[in-house]
């Protein structure tokens, strides 16, 4: 039998894993098995200008089988990982059935999941950024806000409806609350009764600055690019909980609000924190230079879910830019590997990092050592990742999203699509029970 490759997760770093052994291997060399929970790949840095509207939702994801040549895809959910047997447990995401698959070479690129760190109230009344379900519900969400508030009499209350407080202030954080203040400003005149001063945008930080872990001055221009459009950034804000009235601040300070949005840390996915193998931090798993796992023969890791060394003896940065990098060069070694010959260390120099501050404004920190600023920063922004766009079809829609946008203001249409409401309004017009609503016999089954 031909060896059998396990790829768990279709994010940037295991399609390009994917894709590379695709082109270096020999069909009877291995067979290659992709497992992941959505059908899709999403690019992420185009994700909060879907929250805010100026992109279609199924224009900045790509199906995973329309990447693949000859990998087979398995669309599931990884319930455990045997690593003494060599095998991995999978429920289908839509049948519910489950599969094991064996291996010989494992490869983990699951990504990471969006972390509370515990605080008390934050997983119950704050809306996650970090999947393209979120970015919709979002969307929807501020709509609803303002469509509530356009009738409601309570000054209080309308004052809690139309503050939005974004809690992080890394690229999502920062990118998403732009994004939003542009919103407002394209959708704001078709509600005659809300006047664009009423309307409130925080975004809050722990740490000293915005965008912290980039190169001087990035934060800093950030900050005030944002705060000249009126958002409220507030810094050195360490979050304390949440409740039904709003956020709560470490030093005592509350903003009352109906609408937070938590961008403010990542965890490794939990099936590789509950393995023996998830010792790093926050339970990411520990990698040689080379992207395998110590003691482990043939399992390898790269991406969020990996803790891998680099040369200053630091850790090489969980960025998107970082995956797409690691993804040739493990399959490089598991090739390597399964012929006998020799695996090469992952080294990879960023050549910088960007950000889109909307109003087309951006900041882009090249090499570590030049600032671009401004409509410059920008224009890079949307060229660059427009480029990295995968699909030729989606970089098309995404720029014709992106001259509409040009011409046109914000889509303002609330969509409830097969919300528990939605459900049981019709389960009421049809004269059925409403409660059942939520049940499986009205569930859109394929």
């Amino acid at each position: 039998m031909a060896p059998r490759i396990l790829i768990l997760g279709g994010g940037f770093a295991g399609l390009a894993t994917a894709r590379k052994l695709e082109r270096m291997l020999r069909p009877d060399e291995a067979t290659l098995t992709l497992v992941s929970r959505e059908n899709f790949s999403l690019f992420t840095p185009m994700l909060p200008e879907v929250g805010s509207g100026n992109l279609e939702t199924r224009h900045v994801c790509t199906p995973v089988r329309a990447q693949l040549e000859r990998t087979t895809f398995v669309l599931g959910d990884v319930l455990s990982v045997d690593l003494e047997r060599k095998t991995v447990a999978v429920e289908h995401v839509i049948a519910h059935s489950h599969s094991a698959h064996a291996y010989d070479h494992l490869i983990f690129a699951l990504g990471s999941v969006n972390s509370t760190f515990g605080l008390p109230g934050i997983a119950e009344r704050t809306l996650p950024y970090k999947t393209l379900e979120d970015a919709d519900r979002l969307r929807n969400h501020v709509i609803a806000m303002l469509e509530v508030a356009a009738i409601t009499t309570d000054v209080e209350e309308r004052r809690r409806l139309l503050r939005f407080v974004f809690v992080g202030g890394g690229f999502t954080g920062v990118e998403a609350a732009g994004e939003m203040a542009d919103f407002f400003r394209s959708s704001l005149h078709f509600y005659p009764t809300i006047e664009p001063s009423d309307v409130e945008v925080y975004l809050v930080e722990g740490g000293k600055k915005l965008l912290p872990e980039l190169q001087a001055g990035m934060g800093e221009y950030s900050a005030k690019a944002l705060s000249r459009r009126g958002i409220r950034v507030m810094t050195n804000a360490m979050v304390a909980g949440a409740d039904n009235l709003g956020l709560q601040i470490k030093d005592g300070a509350k903003i009352e609000t109906r609408t937070i949005v938590w961008s403010a840390g990542v965890k490794p996915s939990p099936v590789v924190a509950a393995l023996p193998i998830g010792s790093g931090r926050g339970g990411s798993i520990v990698v040689n230079e080379d992207l395998s796992v110590p003691n482990y023969p043939g399992v390898w890791a790269l991406g969020d879910c990996a803790s891998i060394p680099a040369p200053d003896g630091t850790k090489v940065p969980a960025t998107a830019q970082h995956a797409i990098r690691q993804g040739p060069v493990l399959a490089h070694n598991v090739a390597a590997t399964l012929r006998g010959e020799k695996t090469r260390p992952f080294h990879y120099v960023s050549f910088g990092m960007m950000a889109s501050l909307g109003a087309r404004r951006g900041v882009a920190g090249l090499k570590g050592k030049y600032l671009l600023k401004g409509f410059p920063a920008w224009v890079l922004w949307r060229s660059y990742y427009l480029f990295r766009l995968p699909g030729l079809d989606r970089q098309a829609r995404v720029a014709f999203d992106w001259t509409l946008g040009l011409l046109f203001p914000r889509d303002i249409a609330e969509l409830r699509v097969y919300s528990k409401t939605t459900r049981e309004r019709e389960a009421l017009e049809s004269g059925l029970n409403p409660a059942a609503a939520g049940s499986e016999a009205v569930e859109l089954v394929p």
